[in-house]
């Protein structure tokens, strides 16, 4: 009898224990990544050589922006210069738009339309033209046959326009005051825009263009009309160099724009061209070279 009740009290008491709280307790395990070999591509030889050839032509097509820049101002500059002599627009001023607002050439409104300097149509514009979205879409802007007709009508913009007299009041050498002019008189709505044409003009030395061109006036007195006879000498040969650059041959440029440190010597290797022709070329006594200086470095058919 007593085994018999202590085997009822052991069940009664497993079974008060099952209806207790039945609260569940999870526990987590921190999860730990089972490391897996590393993987290992082997590339066939010959296809990384292939590869290679592939790449290497990539970066000759590729277009430095460096370099296409220095280009751009090499082919242009003898149009800035030009402009500058005859309407007292600096040089630089006019060669730093050129680049920031064509994107030094390679822009789409430059390549179709020749317009280096996003002039739109305006009411009184009775020649080409092109659509292109700008701030606004499907926007007129002029279209030229030849850049040299942008830089001209770059200068009869500024010069016709009542908004911009005041920058004929500063001084030709003060590129920053033009900078700043330009944006004043609302050129550009980009707040950023004079100190973008500043960066330009001193990271490429564009100021020694105004400096050659206001020190040939100073110290040889020439008039305007002994300057127009220098611009119809070298008016073909600024032709033929804009049209190569135009058909994406920069490289083949025949004039070059003497910049600061360069000497004869350097930039006959640079075309690859002896310093005899050079000489020749240009007419020179001797190896002597300035700063501005309009050369001829390559001919189509040197002799």
């Amino acid at each position: 009898m007593n085994f018999k009740n202590a085997l009822i009290g052991i069940l009664i008491s497993l079974f008060l224990a099952s209806c207790g709280s039945h609260k569940n307790t999870t526990v987590y395990k921190k999860y730990v990544p089972k490391k897996r070999p590393k993987l290992v591509v082997v590339i066939p030889k010959k296809d990384i050589e292939e590869a290679d050839q592939v790449f290497e032509k990539v970066k000759i097509e590729v277009v430095n922006p460096k370099q296409a820049t220095l280009d751009y101002i090499n082919a242009f500059a003898p149009l800035a210069i030009i402009e500058m002599k005859k309407y007292n627009i600096p040089a630089s001023i006019t060669l730093a738009q050129g680049v920031l607002e064509s994107r030094s050439g390679r822009s789409e409104l430059s390549l179709e339309s020749n317009n280096h300097f996003g002039v739109k149509c305006h009411e009184n514009w009775k020649g080409d033209y092109v659509i292109h979205d700008d701030e606004e879409k499907g926007e007129c802007f002029r279209k030229y046959e030849h850049p040299l007709g942008s830089y001209q009508d770059h200068s009869l913009f500024l010069t016709s326009r009542p908004r911009y007299s005041f920058l004929f009041k500063l001084k030709q050498d003060d590129y920053k005051a033009w900078a700043n002019g330009l944006k004043k008189a609302g050129y550009a709505t980009d707040t950023s825009y004079p100190s973008k044409l500043i960066k330009i003009i001193e990271d490429y030395q564009l100021f020694l263009y105004d400096e050659e061109v206001l020190g040939l006036n100073k110290k040889h007195k020439k008039n305007l009309d002994e300057l127009d006879n220098i611009d119809k000498n070298v008016s073909d040969s600024i032709i033929k160099t804009t049209v190569a650059f135009n058909n994406d041959k920069s490289l083949n440029n025949q004039m070059h724009t003497v910049l600061k440190g360069e000497t004869l010597y350097a930039l006959s290797k640079k075309y690859q061209v002896n310093i005899d022709d050079l000489k020749r070329w240009n007419k020179l006594g001797s190896n002597a070279i300035s700063v501005g200086q309009i050369l001829i470095v390559k001919k189509d058919n040197a002799q």
